[in-house]
């Protein structure tokens, strides 16, 4: 770093309290600073988070964005799928994830249902969103057919962040969970449904089980930021669903999963030695005893 730095005394050195990720601000990340990092070139990280203390954890952490997402619904409220998660319940939710967190900006999905009826209903359920659970933008899938509804949104003073490629909850039409924008038809219309919500203003795109090929073409040809799951390395952020990527979820991963924790079986393993000491006697003892 020293070497290159020397060779070129003029470049202009980065800010470090800028960044999303490691930055000294303490303030409420906006929607303004997620555009400047698209500027700068700078990659940041993405969770989930269904409640206060999971959330508290990860704003401290430094995540910039934390999505409260419908995934939920898989991980955290015993669903088969997302659809089933209902707007009262992302608001629970989402409230959550405010009230245990002071610097990640916060998005909300928007469930299946409460926004496929056309504009007007998607105002209606991301103004709930927006005032009953405090988020500071909301997330929605579709990429042509949902553009009108991110229009009205970004009229109305709402964030959106759009969500295309695969989109769980069309598991229905699209008969399980396949990688989208394979072939010349596929891949094209995945780049329309990316200029399509950044043209309805739209300040981040998930792209969602995408080859990591065309996800580096899309994020190169837009100017908002993507974020990627299962989309490769060349998006602009990464997301993953908490649960996965710290090892709470059970059964087979999907391919673009890493897990940098065991949590599932750390927990495990606190609750039979809990349940040992109270059977042996051993909890509670005389320390843990009042008199």
């Amino acid at each position: 770093m020293t070497h290159v730095a020397a060779q070129n005394p003029a470049r202009p050195q980065a800010d470090s309290s800028k960044a999303l990720y490691g930055g000294k601000g303490t303030r409420r990340i906006t929607v303004r600073d997620i555009a400047a990092a698209k500027e700068r070139g700078e990659k940041w990280p993405m969770l989930t988070a269904y409640d206060a203390m999971t959330a508290s954890v990860f704003d401290q952490a430094g995540i910039p964005v934390l999505l409260v997402g419908d995934s939920a619904g898989n991980c955290h409220l015993g669903y088969e799928s997302t659809v089933p998660v209902t707007l009262d319940e992302m608001i629970m939710l989402s409230s959550a994830v405010v009230r245990g967190t002071s610097r990640s900006l916060i998005v909300g999905d928007l469930p299946f249902g409460s926004y496929q009826e056309g504009p007007t209903q998607a105002l209606r359920s991301a103004t709930r969103l927006v005032k009953e659970a405090g988020v500071t933008a909301v997330k929605l899938e579709g990429g042509e057919r949902s553009a009108h509804q991110i229009e009205l949104l970004v009229q109305a003073g709402i964030p959106v962040m759009a969500h295309i490629g695969l989109t769980p909850q069309s598991v229905n039409a699209f008969g399980g969970y396949p990688v989208q924008g394979r072939g010349e038809e596929a891949a094209q219309q995945l780049r329309r449904d990316a200029k399509a919500v950044q043209d309805a203003g739209a300040f981040a795109v998930v792209l969602e089980l995408v080859p990591a090929e065309l996800a580096a073409e899309v994020t190169t040809a837009l100017h908002v930021p993507t974020v990627g799951i299962g989309a490769g390395s060349g998006c602009d952020a990464q997301v993953l669903v908490w649960t996965d990527m710290a090892g709470m979820t059970d059964g087979r991963m999907p391919k673009f999963v890493r897990q940098y924790a065991a949590l599932r079986e750390s927990l495990g393993d606190a609750a039979k030695a809990f349940a040992d000491d109270v059977v042996g006697g051993a909890y509670p003892a005389e320390e843990h005893s009042f008199h």
